[in-house]
């Protein structure tokens, strides 16, 4: 599948998944392509929790409603890296979006969680099972599985309505 097609077929999956486990060779694909992500300085300040054991996906239920049988966790780093500058939120975003992508192309489905993360004290909840250091935080999660029903991309609005040349047109 070229990256064109994966953009076409990305979307948010909040469905029920398929009880079979993601293998670990995927996990891994789908973490290197966010690993390949640029980021502010190449200080390469998100890192990842890949969640695949049912111990763990059992205690990261009690505190988020995820469904998938794998999960992804973005971990940043608000560290400055020039002058008092950190690029943690961008670095994150760049990563997840290879990320998503490459999880269409793999046939898998996911949806980008992080309102949910910052109310209650869940990204440190989170942060506790998953052994993130003080000074970290999870960022994002991606739930990852097999979808149990095929959906499509919602509707976006044409070219014209978003993008212009030389100036603002809107």
């Amino acid at each position: 599948m070229d990256v064109f097609e994966a953009i076409d077929r990305r979307h948010s999956y909040r469905a029920e998944y398929v009880d079979k486990p993601v293998p670990r060779e995927d996990l891994q694909k789908i973490v290197q392509a966010g690993i390949q992500a640029p980021s502010g300085c190449n200080a390469q300040s998100t890192t990842f929790v890949i969640v695949d054991a049912a111990a763990v996906m059992a205690q990261i239920r009690e505190v988020v409603p995820v469904k998938s049988p794998a999960l992804i966790a973005c971990i940043v780093d608000p560290t400055p890296v020039y002058q008092e500058l950190s690029f943690e939120i961008e670095d994150c975003a760049a990563a997840v979006e290879n990320m998503l992508l490459a999880i269409a192309a793999l046939g898998y489905a996911t949806v980008w969680l992080d309102g949910m993360l910052r109310r209650e004290g869940v990204a440190q909840r989170l942060g506790a099972i998953l052994n993130v250091p003080e000074g970290r935080r999870v960022q994002i999660i991606l739930p990852v599985g097999v979808p149990a029903e095929q959906r499509k991309q919602k509707e976006k609005k044409n070219f014209e309505q978003r993008a212009w040349f030389n100036r603002y047109e809107g």
